[in-house]
């Protein structure tokens, strides 16, 4: 196709267009993992067999509710589009001889409750305004849904300043983590002196349970280039670059077929949409390093280098990739700013709390009923987002906190939950809002053995640069470990605020300096675990197993050998059609047969 003009734009239509029916496959890295492409597949075969006219089939990205997929939607001409969920091979046949074909909706393959608890409800679609509507490979139906209409805006009727000054006035904050204002840190870049500025798309997303950057590139992957473009016009810049994981293979993917197919259409490259403006992409495939996703550090995976950040100032709008003034936004931010340039940063500031204005996406998981990836206007509170969205709590148990801001972020307790999210409410009361991660416990969940996973998981990667990092978590981990195993001592809870304190403050890094939030949280508002497990060698939550046994109460023990079965030690012995007993010599204490008893038998001590 010949290189687009601004006017081209208004004229492009998805090929959904023109009253066809067309039906939609969600696969995304959730729906693919949970059997989309075999659902794909049984569509394909159904089409072929029974050749109905008028009908398409399409792919999109994640729609949003992980927890149920696989799912496809319907789409007939004139009618509502119809969200299947949970599909298998039946379904899939029913559906279309039944809806696809005979235009009856099968209302046991919908899922009602959807609309009851408010999943979709009560969320604003801002970033994810194109979830699981759009195929991401196909540019046309980007463009259909007013795609690239704000780059041409920016690039035909606004100036540098015009468009920084749009930034700034919208409240757009990083939502990367720390929630630097956007139009500063684009303004900061342009007044430097200097005739090469590079922007650089932060996707090194490396937080346990967080897949919002991913979900945005595999959904929406042209989002990502139009906010890049508009960025590289305001700040001066004719190259940027998309840090993305190595682990994300489809988002990889994606990424280069939206680049590919932008510069084709004049879209990326030299000349964009005819108005002499230049700028290209490249995609730097990072190593996984969690640490890459401090921006210093990730310049210097970027460049070659071992990723270890270092101090600033300088700050990278002054001194960053090659030396040269760079500004870095993580993915999630690079794709608000074409909805903030095209419909004004008046529509988006009044969106939000007053500090911070917009909507925030958050990847909600854990002992949640529906996991999966939310878009909330910030100032929702917690318990919004748990029980409303997310339908509360799996199996009807007790909530106890949820954690976020990824492996270095908070763990927010019950009482709590009226909090409203934004990122001085989380800061005060001992947590962040990082990147977007959520992570919902139960009441079976113990919360030292929480602050010690993440410290785990935290010592691993910390890059060994600063001796308080490096040697405060390992010293952090060993204390929470012995606690967890009953060789704690009363003193050790002081101790550990003590070293938490001086980690934080001598850290070079984000890494370092957010590292004790999940220790320093769970002592805030969960010291009675603490204590329960020094002083009483006791874990109430029944987790820690050097403080736990299992037992099978006679009285409701039915005989009916499943946890027999199911112990890999023959811990669980006892004569025929009589209740078992667990032998403690041999229990490894996995939990198995507590899982898999129907009668509520096997008693945690």
């Amino acid at each position: 196709m010949s290189k687009l003009k601004p006017e081209d734009l208004e004229r492009i239509a998805g090929p959904s267009a023109g009253g066809i029916t067309k039906i939609t496959v969600h696969m995304g890295t959730c729906g693919i993992a949970a059997g989309a492409e075999k659902i794909k597949d049984l569509l394909l075969a159904h089409i072929s067999e029974k050749e109905p006219a008028d009908v398409v089939l399409s792919t999109s990205g994640c729609a949003g509710l992980c927890s149920r997929e696989p799912m496809m939607t319907v789409e007939r001409r004139g009618e509502a589009p119809v969200r299947y969920v949970d599909l298998t091979g039946d379904k899939i046949r029913k559906i279309f001889d039944t809806h696809v074909l005979g235009g009856n909706v099968v209302e046991e393959c919908v899922l009602p409750e959807v609309a009851e608890i408010g999943f979709f409800g009560k969320q604003q679609p801002i970033v994810l305004k194109n979830r699981g509507l759009i195929d991401p490979g196909n540019i046309d139906e980007y463009i259909a849904r007013n795609g690239y209409r704000g780059m041409a805006k920016a690039l035909t009727t606004m100036k540098p300043e015009d468009i920084i000054g749009e930034i700034k006035d919208s409240g757009l904050r990083g939502r990367g983590g720390a929630g630097f204002p956007t139009g500063k840190k684009w303004e900061l870049c342009r007044k430097t002196h200097s005739d090469i500025r590079y922007i650089i798309c932060n996707g090194d997303e490396g937080d346990p349970g967080a897949y919002m950057d991913r979900s945005i590139i595999e959904s929406d992957p042209h989002a990502v280039v139009e906010g890049m473009v508009i960025g590289a016009k305001a700040i001066g810049a004719s190259h940027g670059y998309v840090y993305l994981r190595s682990e994300y293979p489809l988002a990889l993917r994606q990424l280069e077929q939206a680049t590919e197919d932008a510069r084709e259409y004049g879209l990326l490259g030299d000349d964009i949409l005819g108005t002499g403006f230049n700028f290209d992409i490249s995609i730097h495939r990072g190593a996984g390093a969690f640490v890459c996703g401090e921006e210093t550090s990730l310049i210097a995976s970027l460049e070659g280098r071992p990723p270890e950040p270092k101090i600033r100032p300088p700050f990278p709008v002054e001194s960053g990739v090659w030396g040269k003034p760079t500004a870095i936004n993580n993915v999630e931010t690079w794709a608000s700013v074409p909805q903030i340039i095209l419909n004004g940063a008046a529509w988006y500031s009044d969106i939000g709390t007053e500090t911070s204005k917009g909507t925030k996406v958050f990847s909600v998981v854990g002992n949640v009923k529906n996991t999966g990836l939310v878009e909330v206007p910030m100032g929702i509170t917690l318990r919004e987002i748990v029980f409303d969205i997310g339908g509360g709590i799996q199996n009807d148990k007790a909530f106890k906190a949820v954690q976020t801001g990824g492996p270095s972020g908070g763990c927010i307790p019950e009482s709590l939950l009226d909090l409203p999210i934004d990122y001085e409410k989380l800061s005060e009361v001992g947590s962040i809002m990082g990147s977007g991660g959520m992570i919902v416990m139960d009441e079976n969940t113990c919360m030292v053995d929480v602050a010690r996973y993440f410290l785990d998981f935290l010592r691993g990667e910390s890059c060994g640069k600063c001796s308080s990092c490096r040697e405060g978590t390992e010293v952090m981990y060993e204390i929470l470990t012995a606690i967890c195993e009953g060789r704690g001592k009363p003193e050790d809870i002081d101790l550990l605020i003590e070293i938490a304190g001086a980690v934080k403050a001598a850290s070079l890094c984000g890494l370092g300096g957010t590292a004790p939030n999940p220790v320093l949280s769970t002592i805030r508002y969960f010291r009675d675990e603490y204590e329960a497990h020094i002083s009483a060698g006791r874990c109430p939550a029944g987790v820690c197993k050097s403080l736990i046994n299992y037992r099978i109460d006679e009285e409701k023990c039915k005989a009916c050998m499943l946890c027999v079965t199911t112990c890999s030690v023959s811990a669980i012995r006892g004569e025929a059609k009589q209740p078992q007993r667990i032998d403690p010599e041999v229990c490894m204490k996995c939990g198995a047969c507590s899982e898999v008893c129907k009668f509520d038998a096997v008693i945690v001590e």
